[in-house]
């Protein structure tokens, strides 16, 4: 059996290479173990091992057999072969893609791979296992890797429905780490010590507040925040989004990603932090001093990271509604509202029926532009160009619906 499909990454050797800077030319980063073991010596004296090493891609990350399935005597390395070599050759592209993603370069066929990759990388490190062991109550690890095949697009529909923002730290002398759980959770009420973030729990990606980061560089980030968050984000963070069904199709629109935002080295810091303390045993990067976030950033301020703003896309380039209708050729219609929902469910375009949105929506808005100024945090594709800056018209009609102060809980 060969031996390179039994020392398995659960993260790639590809996508810790993107953490380095481009002129380095040595394949190895800092890491730090986060539970570094002790070392008793021959006098009964404990010592802690080593927390900060520097090596390369190939020991980091991997662990022996993790993916191997086992009967009696006989061995199988299919998973590590065929499941992960496909996922990872097509996520290594659509990485690439989203890392200089621009509204200009078609990329309809880096969608699926992307959200595909991101979902099985979740399930597929040691802490992620860990997860999903108790959520099918299994101790069979034969039993546990069917079901991480079974339900790799676990996360993909929620994802799916999300904003996503691309942000960028080539402006901050402080760049992206790493961690042994790259698809990292926030839930700004769901700190550390929470009950949510208990051993390898982290909140439920499908709860109003949670937002998914994941690094795609050493200078790019990928944040995902659920549409119902934005739109409403005075509601309560813990209550399950609209329509939390995984196990669902989803329609993506290439034309609300937000592109275009800068990140402060503070703000990066915070990241950081937050990658750090969701992380299971080990982070990386390419510096020393970035493992140690903690240096500039405050435990306490968990919920205020950014002055409570740090992940969120810019509410003035997201619209209220934004159902879709189709015909086919064979004279039938059909629809889906941008929860998932279809028609003929009972809660099919509630929001937009009820307004349920539409004035949470507006009052964000007129709070960004507040906070920030006339000039845009992020901007998407819209009505055919970019709006990276309000009118002064537009600037003081989003000011006067946050001086409203009026919105439904």
């Amino acid at each position: 059996m060969p031996s390179q499909f039994k020392n398995n990454h659960y993260v790639p050797e590809w996508y810790q290479n993107r953490f380095l800077p481009a002129s380095q030319t040595n394949k190895e980063l800092y890491y730090l173990h986060l539970k570094p073991e002790i070392f008793i010596d021959s006098k009964g004296i404990a010592h802690p091992t080593k927390g900060v090493f520097k090596q390369g891609f190939r020991k980091c990350f991997a662990q022996d057999d993790l993916y191997t399935l086992k009967l009696g005597p006989v061995e199988s390395t299919e998973i590590e072969q065929k499941f992960f070599g496909d996922i990872d050759r097509n996520g290594q592209k659509a990485v690439e893609f989203f890392t200089n993603f621009t509204h200009s370069s078609p990329g309809h066929a880096h969608y699926a791979p992307m959200v595909l990759y991101m979902s099985t990388q979740k399930l597929r490190t040691p802490k992620g296992l860990d997860w999903l062991a108790t959520q099918v109550d299994t101790g069979d690890w034969n039993q546990l890797l069917a079901f991480m095949v079974k339900l790799r697009n676990l996360h993909s529909a929620i994802w799916t429905e999300c904003i996503w923002q691309i942000t960028d730290a080539s402006q901050s002398p402080t760049k992206f780490i790493i961690s042994d759980h790259p698809v990292t959770v926030y839930n700004r009420v769901c700190g550390p010590r929470s009950q949510y973030c208990k051993e390898a729990n982290d909140p439920d990606i499908r709860l109003h507040a949670t937002q998914t980061i994941f690094p795609l560089s050493i200078d790019k980030l990928l944040i995902l925040t659920n549409l119902s968050w934005v739109r409403n984000p005075y509601q309560s963070e813990v209550k399950f989004r609209p329509n939390p069904n995984p196990f669902r199709n989803s329609v993506f629109n290439f034309l609300d990603i937000q592109i275009g935002r800068q990140l402060s080295e503070q703000e990066v810091r915070e990241i950081n932090f937050i990658i750090k303390s969701r992380a299971y045993n080990y982070i990386a990067a390419a510096e020393e001093d970035w493992l140690f976030p903690e240096k500039y950033v405050s435990k306490s301020n968990w919920n205020k990271y950014g002055d409570g703003y740090l992940l969120m896309p810019d509410p003035r380039g997201v619209n209220a509604g934004g159902e879709l209708y189709w015909g086919n050729n064979d004279g039938t219609t059909g629809g889906i509202d941008p929860y998932g929902r279809l028609p003929g469910d009972p809660d099919f375009s509630k929001e937009s029926d009820e307004g349920i949105e539409f004035a949470t929506l507006h009052k964000f808005k007129g709070e960004f532009a507040t906070k920030f100024g006339p000039v845009r945090r992020g901007w998407n594709f819209d009505m055919g160009s970019f709006i990276k800056k309000d009118t002064d018209e537009m600037y003081k009609y989003h000011l006067s619906l946050f001086k409203k102060k009026k919105y439904p809980h």
